[in-house]
């Protein structure tokens, strides 16, 4: 993992198809296409920003830009956890806003074939289902591979906008 901490990820579209950065919430493991991911950072001083929704947790300046934080955590109506060592801001673009992801810990970027990617099932029992866009099969393990589009709607995007 610290290999890739402070490590700007760069790579062609061709060289980015079917790679996912896996990272853990709570128990899950779930997955984000690379082509959305800028950086992985450790955690650091959140500035506190009023009247957010709760998972935003505020704003932090990454080498003089302004990027707010978001919870994933709590995004996806999960306990609140103590942050530590392991835990990792992944920066990420969403529709041009540039946006941190406050997770448990990052693991590794892999590669998904696409014949190895199902839709998720159809059932409204969790409530951040439509967060996720597929489900990658990795031999015995799933990862729930997230749409970042979906993280936040275009009032959330906007609101956060103004804030930046």
């Amino acid at each position: 993992m610290a290999e890739i901490i402070d490590e700007t990820i760069e790579t062609s579209e061709d060289t980015q198809k079917g790679k996912f950065l896996t990272f853990s919430v709570g128990k899950e493991a779930y997955g984000i296409e690379i082509k959305f991911v800028t950086e992985i950072i450790g955690i650091q001083e959140i500035t506190e920003v009023p009247e957010l929704p709760d998972y935003v947790k505020g704003i932090i300046n990454l080498r003089g830009k302004i990027i707010p934080v978001i919870d994933v955590r709590l995004r996806f109506r999960k306990e609140p956890k103590q942050y530590n060592d392991r835990t990792c801001i992944v920066v990420i673009n969403i529709k041009e806003t540039t946006v941190g992801l406050i997770v448990d810990n990052v693991a590794e970027v892999i590669n998904i074939d696409d014949s190895n990617i199902v839709p998720p099932p159809q059932i409204k029992a969790g409530f951040h289902n439509r967060y996720v866009r597929g489900i990658g099969k990795v031999g015995n393990e799933v990862k729930l591979l997230l749409d970042c589009d979906k993280l936040l709607n275009d009032d959330e995007l906007d609101k956060i906008a103004e804030i930046v």
